[in-house]
């Protein structure tokens, strides 16, 4: 009977110190290393990715330069294809080229969309070949509610994901490339007179940050994947739908936090990503806040192959407004 008392107060106080800002939106915490579950809302909700597609990107390049299909060295070269991509891009002229570590660098600081679409075509031989790989390589790892139609995650009404399978994604770069990890710690990247700054601020705001990305669609709102590390124990945090970048960074703050002092109470469940009870209907779509993000300000003409070109209704230091 104590013990049923201890464990009810336990749960009770782990309940009272969730944030109530976690209930808006998907939100997942997790250990990678072991795929323990600290704490979950919606996480099975479809969601718009956005800029968070190029941790897919990012994925499979580096099975790519593991099997030696390419090497850090290679030429990636901007295509006519790539230079027409929406912004935030790095902006080289059709025909120049960057080595791939570069792009790679450029892809998660800067979170270029032509850089991504220049390191499909390297890697896989065109952007259709590579978006295949990135399917597969979800379908291998268990995202079993996503679907990739882009390298970039500019608007696509087909393009979705979730937080549990953003979560494991994030687990299997984490797992899978522990050589790459200080690609997603970098806080800027210079490239010939540029000088271009990571989105991440919680690399310099939050004790023990250490990565990944951030994403920002007006349909999706403010979505970011976050890890640190303390006393040798790394969390990530998946948060997906804030209203701005400012909440989407505090929120995630506020659960890497309480994720690091056990608060949580759906922690003592002992769940993993994979065991983790479904949170989400099957046939429910996905959100969509653009009136509620973007102040319900309708896009310009959209591009050919339905992708909406910068919009001037978010503006945020140095971001172009369409996806990163």
């Amino acid at each position: 009977m104590v013990l049923k008392r201890v464990s009810l107060g336990l749960l009770a106080a782990a309940i009272l110190a969730a944030p109530s800002a976690a209930l808006a939106a998907p939100a997942l915490v997790f250990e990678p290393h072991n795929g323990n579950v600290v704490y979950a809302e919606d996480a099975d909700a479809l969601w718009f990715p956005a800029s968070l597609a190029k941790l897919m990107t990012a994925y499979v390049t580096f099975q790519a330069l593991k099997a030696g299909a390419v090497s850090p060295e290679t030429k990636i070269v901007c295509s006519k294809k790539a230079a027409k991509q929406a912004p935030t891009k790095l902006g080289l002229p059709v025909g120049g080229s960057i080595p791939m570590d570069v792009a790679l660098k450029v892809l998660i600081v800067k979170s270029a969309n032509d850089v991504a679409v220049m390191i499909a075509e390297a890697v896989a031989g065109s952007e259709g070949a590579f978006v295949a790989r990135m399917n597969g390589a979800a379908r291998q790892l268990g995202m079993t509610r996503t679907h990739f139609t882009n390298p970039n995650g500019l608007p696509d009404e087909r393009q979705v994901s979730t937080a549990r399978d953003l979560g494991k994604l994030a687990r299997a770069i984490i797992v899978e490339f522990p050589e790459y990890a200080g690609l997603f710690a970098l806080t800027e990247v210079k490239v010939g007179k540029k000088t271009m700054r990571t989105h991440n601020g919680l690399l310099a705001s939050f004790p023990g940050a250490d990565g990944m990305k951030t994403g920002f669609i007006c349909e999706s709102g403010f979505n970011i994947v976050a890890s640190a590390t303390r006393n040798d124990r790394k969390l990530v945090a998946v948060v997906l739908g804030e209203k701005s970048a400012a909440s989407r960074n505090a929120l995630a703050a506020d659960l890497l936090e309480k994720g690091f002092r056990r608060y949580f109470f759906k922690s003592l469940f002992g769940s993993n990503l994979d065991r983790l009870a479904v949170q989400a209907s099957p046939n429910q779509g996905p959100a969509r806040l653009r009136g509620s993000v973007c102040g319900g300000v309708k896009p310009k003409a959209k591009r050919s192959g339905g992708r909406e070109p910068e919009t001037t209704s978010v503006r945020l230091a140095s971001e172009g407004a369409c996806c990163r």
